[in-house]
């Protein structure tokens, strides 16, 4: 069977398309496909407060094509999901009923606390040593979601109103900066050693670079290293000699700040890199979701 899920972020929005199939008993999540468009709503919305009548325009079309590709897949079920940029636009609400209207598309406005958990519904802890504590990071273009899990389970999560998008524009508060810290050295006190889980497309880009094929993991050193090459080059630079896409040449450098930073004060020297996110886990919650439909159906009434 097929899901689909739509993930309405700050930077970029993404149409996921994954089979879902069952070996041994054990569900195998594969992808079938994945749409990226690069909106970037947060250009307008942490400068003007709103989302502008031409990025609307493009979110309608857009939407537009995700929805006749969600019906041509015969989808078993779809979720759709916006994260900082649609919470902190003050016509947020408008432009929802607005994508209902145009597309037929039901799209949940999520909270920090949600997003974080629907990043963690990937389950990658269980593929790692269980004795060990992870702190899973997702950056996105709005906010950085925190989850420590530690003898098997979740402990604390956080979402922290800082981005790639928002640094670009010089909109992340330095006051949240330190509020990261503290939560992460009052949090992560005690465990040791700690390991990280990075998601999102910047962490699996930076990866992708380290040329690294036998682990699934980069050092400290070497993200740093990476981050360091990174900003010897000119955004133009990015784009011709190390040939990343324009909208991604921008914001994989504060990416890689925010990674460097999280693990620097939370003492953390290796992060795994998945190369899962925000979309897979809500594959993840739909087929859960269906499971539970079969089991309530079959028992008796």
């Amino acid at each position: 069977m097929v899901f689909a899920a739509i993930d309405i972020g700050s930077n970029a929005m993404r149409l996921l398309f994954c089979r879902v199939y069952v070996v041994d008993g054990k569900p195998h999540f594969s992808k079938e496909e994945l749409f990226r468009m690069p909106i970037r709503l947060g250009e307008d919305v942490f400068v003007n407060g709103k989302i502008s009548e031409q990025k609307a325009e493009r979110l309608m079309t857009t939407l537009k094509g995700f929805s006749e590709l969600i019906k041509a897949y015969d989808v078993k079920d779809y979720r759709a999901v916006a994260t900082s940029a649609m919470r902190d636009a003050s016509n947020g609400v408008q432009i929802i009923e607005r994508i209902k209207t145009e597309t037929g598309l039901n799209v949940e406005i999520i909270d920090g606390k949600s997003e974080a958990s629907m990043v963690f519904s990937n389950h990658v802890e269980e593929l790692l040593n269980p004795k060990n504590a992870y702190l899973y990071i997702d950056v996105g273009g709005g906010s950085t979601e925190l989850t420590l899990y530690y003898n098997s389970k979740v402990i604390s999560a956080k979402s922290f109103n800082i981005g790639t998008v928002r640094m670009l524009l010089d909109k992340a508060d330095k006051q949240e900066w330190e509020e990261m810290k503290i939560w992460l050295k009052k949090n992560t006190v005690g465990i040791h050693p700690l390991f990280a889980i990075g998601s999102g497309g910047n962490i699996n880009k930076i990866f992708k670079m380290s040329g690294k094929k036998e682990t699934k993991h980069l050092s400290y050193d070497k993200l740093k290293g990476i981050y360091e090459m990174l900003c010897s080059y000119t955004y133009q630079e990015r784009i011709e000699r190390l040939d990343l896409k324009p909208d991604r040449a921008d914001v994989i450098v504060p990416a890689a700040k925010i990674f460097l930073t999280v693990m620097k004060n939370a003492d953390i020297e290796k992060v795994f890199v998945p190369q899962v996110g925000l979309s897979d886990g809500l594959v993840h919650q739909l087929y859960d979701t269906h499971l539970e439909k079969v089991k309530n159906s079959v028992l008796p009434k």
